[in-house]
Parts: structure tokens; sequence; C-alpha cells
């Protein structure tokens, strides 16, 4: 029997398994549709295959990144969660993912990587705190340039601005979004049902972190829990889906350890993990050395005449450990 193929995703919190909405949704499908999946969460994005997180390791040694792609290589391996579905619904299904990308994705990215309070005291501060040094002097700014240049493809606009104009707009699309995805949904359970599709993933990735994180400014999340019937849809997910990382068990670490089980196999959560944080820490340290050593940032008076420096370490070494694979930029 073949090993279970790995997929690594960002760290939970707020109640959450994950604190991204690409995990989120390639979470919930794999688990609607009961795909055996090894998961690895990890803060450090090159210490998946990809360099990126989501990101799926497959049987093949073939590396998946997008939510899509991860998604319809598990229904290739019988792993659907839309079979059920009728030719009518599979194309309402298609139709509403569109719209979300459409019309809710931009809000998502300006709520969470663009309105200054909330970027600086939650979303660059969750990152900063979370990843490892000196990822974390860093990387948070490059994803939120990733994320402005992603807002940017979808509204086609180039000389993109922040302010109330912007803002409005994009709440306005939002919420317009949000009220025809309560209309849809409906006194049922699920979008099609009662069993769970993919819509149902992409709709709980994209509204489970507005719905649980703790914003400063909370507009968006303010419209959603008005829609009564999409708060209790994430709550639902959450607790039949993902009962060890519901808002009941606020503390999922502490909660995991009492029930002696490991939580999801996070790399994180070995018994070694300082040693490992420490370690990491003297390789990075050594790596900056060695890179000022080379751009001549840092000079160093040759003593011993006929005796070169040694190669400074590749940057490709940074962030493995334990056979761990590290490339990638994030």
């Amino acid at each position: 029997m073949a090993a279970p193929e790995e997929l690594f995703c960002w760290e939970g919190d707020w109640g959450l398994p994950s604190v991204s909405t690409d995990c989120l949704v390639v979470l919930a499908y794999a688990q609607f549709a009961g795909a055996p999946l090894k998961l690895r969460k990890i803060c450090n994005p090159w210490r998946s295959p990809g360099g990126c997180l989501p990101s799926l390791r497959t049987n093949q040694k073939a590396t998946l990144s997008r939510p899509s792609d991860i998604i319809i290589h598990l229904r290739k391996q019988k792993y659907n969660a839309d079979y059920d579905l009728s030719a009518k619904e599979g194309a309402d299904s298609l139709a509403f993912i569109s719209l979300l990308e459409e019309k809710l994705m931009p809000a998502l990215i300006y709520t969470f990587w663009i309105e200054p309070k909330n970027y600086v005291d939650v979303t660059r501060r969750w990152y900063a705190e979370h990843m490892p040094f000196p990822l974390n002097f860093f990387l948070p700014g490059r994803m939120q340039a990733r994320q402005l240049e992603k807002l940017r493809l979808l509204r086609g606009d180039d000389g993109l601005e922040s302010g109330e104009e912007l803002e409005k707009e994009l709440y306005r699309d939002a919420a317009e979004c949000m009220n025809l995805l309560s209309q849809r949904l409906g006194s049922h359970k699920f979008f099609f049902g009662d069993s769970p599709s993919s819509l149902d993933a992409y709709v709980f990735g994209h509204l489970a972190p507005v719905l649980r994180c703790k914003l400063p400014n909370g507009k968006l999340q303010q419209h959603l829990k008005s829609l009564e019937n999409l708060e209790q849809f994430c709550s639902s997910i959450l607790l039949l889906y993902f009962p060890r990382d519901a808002p009941e068990n606020s503390t999922p670490r502490a909660s995991a350890a009492a029930s002696g089980q490991p939580d999801g196999g996070d790399f994180d959560h070995v018994p070694n993990k300082r040693r490992k944080q420490l370690l990491s820490a003297l390789v990075a340290l050594g790596a900056m050395l060695s890179y000022a050593l080379v751009t001549g940032m840092v000079s160093i008076q040759q003593e011993r005449r006929g005796r070169a420096l040694e190669e400074p370490p590749r940057l490709e070494h940074l962030g493995g450990d334990e056979g761990e694979e590290g490339e990638g930029d994030g």
C-alpha cells in the first residue's frame, strides 16, 4: 500500500486548523473527500517542497501548490467530494467559486494585508511571531507585496492606492457576494444538500478567517455575523470536521497534549523542538555572517598566508533540519 501523500500547511490559530485561506480550502476539501493525507503544519514556507504553503507532495514526488490543482489531483485519486453533484449543481459550484475569487477575495486581501491597523496589529504580528529567525524580519513584508500584486491583478488596476473609496468599493462587493451565498445556502446544512462539496470548502476557507480573527477594523466581520446561516455554516464545519481546532478548544495544543495525541503531525510539535529552533537560529546566523563576508559588508584581515576563506554555505540550506527540504522564497 502506498504511503499517504504529504500536505504542508500554515499552522492554525483563532480556533481554525490554519490561518491561511488557501490552506483552509484544501484542508476542508480533503476532509470532505476522505483523502488520507499526512498533514504537516509549519510556519516556515521554505521547509515545504514547493517553497510556499499550501504544498502537496505526491507519491510521484510532484509538488502542487494551488488549491485548484490540489483538488483536481485528489479527484484523480478517486477522492471526489463533488461525485454526487448534478451537471447543473456542478455549473453552479463553478460560478460561485468564481464569484468568491472576483468579489470576496479582494476584500479579504485588503482586510488582512492592506488595512493599516489590521495588518500591523494582527497579520504582520502573527507571522512575525510564528516564523523562525531571521525569516520573520523580511518574509511578512514580502508576503504583503505579493498580496498587493494579487489584488492589482484581480482588479486590473496597476495604480491601486489604499483609501476610503477603495475600502468602500471592496467591502460593497464583498457584502454583495456574502448576501448571494447566504441566499443560496438558505436553511440547508451545506450548499447542495446534506453532503459537503468543493463549493463548501471554498466558502469555508474564505469566510472562516473573517469570522474567527479579532480584527481592529471588523467591518467585513460585522456583515458576516449578520448573516446567521453563514456563521452557523462555518461553525458547523469546524465542529464536524475539525473538532480539535474548534473554538470550544481554545488551546488546541494543550488539548492535544492532554489527550496524548500529536497535533496533526506538525513538525514543531516534537520533543526536541527547542534544540531544533536553536540549531536553525545558529545556521541562519552563520549564513548571514557568511553573506556579509562575501559581499564585503564585513572584512577579515588574513593573518596566515596561503590560507583562503572557505566557501560560504549555500542559501538553499537555510531553514532545513534533519533532512527536511528548504528551498524556495516563501
